[in-house]
């Protein structure tokens, strides 16, 4: 597979687009195999030192940044592309097919299995619970992709009779032309619309998973989303929380059991297991999807499931202060999450919400949050502020705030004992921290200090 690919950029004029975590496994890869392959690094972060270190023991490299570093593109032959670079509002018409990435390459030449995870919630938890299933029964199998390895990290370890399990985002499958042998679609609500030109490209970009899959390959997708709309193959696999059949392969819920074509596979004890919520129960069925196409064991599958324990920043479990539960759930950064980790915990006091405004709607987080028994809604900027005026005629607290560490002081006079304070902001992290995740760290510390 490695020979195959640098045969195929052995005579390319190569340019990495982006120098982050993916930017700087590509230079790596790249690098460790061509030694002396001129590479254009494309940044629009001047990143000085970094460039300094490279080019003090790589003089076969040159670097284009600032502000208009996404133009003349159309000169190489390969752009390397991070996912999370935006073409939004960029014509790209010359230099379109030029777009690939490490995942397209690892698609094209591979000869292991690979099992795809997108939707706009629950990839990782369902990503990393498939991963372990697959562990326990004894397969060799690797975790790639968003979920924070990226896929040239590990190309020299797989074999051909691995697993391949990827976590994709929409900013992967953008420009993908390939796919995996099972594809899994969770759902897909609004989301990254300051990336996209509209709601319909994110949703193009998500149905790539499926678009791009071989005649053999299996789709599983969820049958209550309605943004998911596709033509989907005898074979496929559908997903319902609704208790009805969907296709020829259905697993669905019915009073709280799950059943796969009227044949009872698992009735979800939330008592005793640490996964909370349906949205949970939803990944769980994709779960034993894959379980049922494999031919795994599900008494095994079932063992991990009811002692997986949630990732962090996803319903995470902080600990007791002064008698008050506080969760942390930095992830949820749309509505329609911070709705589902609500429903999930049932016993929440205090809610802190608020974040960047990517032009999501808030209205249906707003009148839900009117129905609830929530007292208090401590409301950070920016879209915080949205949803404390249309709390306004509501019988709420409402309490503004500037900042997560005042948010938590607010949180600890007011929040009721024997309840929950839980972070879900229903909104984008940036320009705020630098990601979910640090946003989760500073609330975990201002809890416990």
């Amino acid at each position: 597979m490695i020979d195959e690919i640098m045969n195929f950029l052995r005579n390319k004029k190569i340019a990495i687009l982006g120098f982050g975590l993916e930017g700087k496994s590509s230079y790596n890869f790249i690098r460790k195999h061509m030694k002396e392959k001129m590479l254009t690094i494309i940044c629009e972060e001047e990143c000085e030192e970094e460039k300094k270190q490279i080019l003090e023991k790589d003089k076969f490299v040159t670097f284009v940044t600032g502000e208009n570093y996404l133009e003349n593109l159309e000169q190489y032959d390969i752009i390397l592309k991070t996912p999370g670079i935006s073409f939004k509002n960029l014509d790209i018409s010359k230099f379109k097919d030029k777009i690939t990435s490490q995942l397209e390459f690892f698609l094209e030449y591979k000869k292991c299995m690979t099992i795809g995870v997108t939707g706009t919630k629950g990839k990782s938890t369902t990503s990393t619970l498939l991963y372990e299933v697959l562990k326990n029964q004894g397969k060799k199998v690797y975790l790639l992709g968003n979920i924070g390895t990226p896929v040239f990290d590990d190309i020299d370890e797989i074999e051909d009779d691995s697993i391949v399990v990827l976590e994709l985002s929409s900013h992967a499958l953008q420009y993908l032309k390939k796919s995996t042998e099972i594809a899994i679609l969770l759902n897909i609500y609004e989301e990254h619309l300051d990336h996209y030109k509209d709601f319909d490209e994110y949703i193009n970009a998500k149905l790539n998973i499926f678009k791009n899959q071989a005649n053999t390959g299996i789709a599983i997708f969820n049958a209550d989303n309605k943004n998911i709309k596709y033509k989907f193959k005898q074979n496929d696999y559908g997903i319902t929380l609704q208790g009805e059949r969907i296709t020829n392969n259905t697993f669905e819920l019915k009073e709280n059991e799950i059943f796969f074509n009227n044949k009872k596979i698992f009735k979800p004890d939330e008592n005793k297991m640490l996964l909370k919520g349906e949205h949970n129960i939803n990944n769980i069925m994709f779960v034993l999807a894959v379980c049922e196409i494999m031919n795994l064991d599900f008494q095994k599958a079932i063992e991990i499931i009811q002692t997986f324990k949630p990732l962090e920043h996803r319903l995470e479990y902080v600990g007791n202060i002064d008698g008050v539960d506080y969760y942390n759930d930095s992830i949820a950064t749309i509505p329609e999450a911070t709705i589902c980790s609500i429903n999930a915990l049932k016993n929440v006091n205090t809610l802190i919400v608020g974040g960047k405004d990517r032009g999501v709607k808030l209205e249906n987080l707003i009148s839900f949050l009117k129905t609830t028994e929530i007292e208090n809604i401590i409301c950070l900027p920016k879209t915080g502020e949205y949803i404390a005026d249309g709390m306004k005629n509501s019988d709420k607290n409402i309490v503004k705030v500037l900042n997560m560490e005042e948010a938590v002081q607010e949180a600890k006079k007011i929040t009721e004992k024997n309840k929950i304070c839980l972070l879900s902001p229903a909104a984008a992290s940036y320009g705020f921290f630098k990601n979910f995740m640090e946003r989760g760290k500073i609330f975990k510390k201002n809890v416990l200090s």
